[in-house]
């Protein structure tokens, strides 16, 4: 598998995601005074794979963590980092929540059936980990409610809370001065304990949140870090959408039949009506 870095502003090192086993981005932002690393990785595999290549670019090792939520991916690579790590309050309760559970085979199972992960991320991690699963969980050192800044000589990282669908924990990074915004899975729809589902309201929050900071790279942890422009167009028809069910919610064929008036389309496209679907699972019963 080839692994793909990028510098991608003069502060911000990525290395990209990977599908194959649910990695997702891992960030360096190195400052005049330290380095600070944007989520731990899957696995001690996959955080010693970026932190060779940080090595081999001659970049301070990262000093510090932000970590953007609780979920297994951006988490289980932490103990290969042993670094204090600032992370939201229910960030730390839920990784608390895992400590001394069973990951074999059978504990896999039974985390699927009380809801904890889902079967996909059952199969990723018994794919990245093998069948020898030492899987430690580190629990964060500085915790916070709302924001946190981290100054790190020249330019600071500010961990925004802003909750959402996808986990009430979920956090953004924001690179102040190469204005580069760390979405985590922030825009992502609800994974585990039942239905995928979004809500429109908080979706169209969490948008307005992003936009109104203006990026310059907007990067979501399992997609490609794109422009401001690159951003609203790709989610142009997932804001339409949300605000359409927010007008008709109840009511999937209006909502259809609203959408492909606004789009001039016969059809919607598949990514959209699956979000459709997560939309509606998402409306409150009347």
């Amino acid at each position: 598998m080839t692994h793909h870095y990028q510098q991608l502003s003069p502060h911000v090192i990525i290395m990209h995601a990977e599908h194959e086993t649910d990695r997702p981005i891992l960030a360096a932002i190195a400052g005049e005074r330290r380095t600070l690393l944007m989520d731990a990785g899957n696995s001690p595999v996959h955080a010693e794979l970026f932190r060779s290549e940080l090595e081999r670019r001659g970049v301070r090792l990262p000093e510090i963590m932000a970590l953007t939520h609780w979920h297994w991916d951006h988490t289980f690579g932490m103990q290969a980092w042993r670094l204090p790590a600032a992370a939201h309050k229910e960030t730390a309760r839920a990784l608390s929540s895992l400590r001394g559970l069973d990951w074999s085979d059978g504990g896999l199972l039974n985390l699927i059936s009380d809801g904890i992960i889902s079967e996909e991320s059952a199969a990723d991690i018994r794919k990245e980990f093998g069948s020898h699963r030492d899987i430690r969980i580190t629990e964060p050192d500085i915790l916070f409610q709302d924001r946190i800044e981290l100054d790190l000589g020249g330019v600071v990282c500010e961990l925004v809370h802003v909750g959402g669908d996808h986990s009430a924990d979920s956090c953004i990074l924001h690179v102040r001065e190469d204005r580069v915004l760390f979405l985590g899975d922030a825009l992502g729809p609800s994974v585990y304990g039942g239905p995928r589902k979004y809500t429109s309201a908080a979706f169209l929050k969490l948008l307005s949140t992003a936009y109104g900071y203006n990026a310059d790279w907007y990067v979501e942890s399992h997609g490609v870090p794109m422009s401001g422009e690159e951003f609203r167009s790709d989610l142009a028809g997932w804001e339409m959408l949300a605000l359409t069910v927010e007008r008709f919610g109840h009511n999937r064929e209006q909502v259809i039949r609203e959408m492909k008036a606004l789009l001039q389309l016969d059809e919607l496209p598949k990514d959209l009506l699956q979000g459709l679907d997560y939309f509606m699972a998402g409306v409150e019963p009347v």
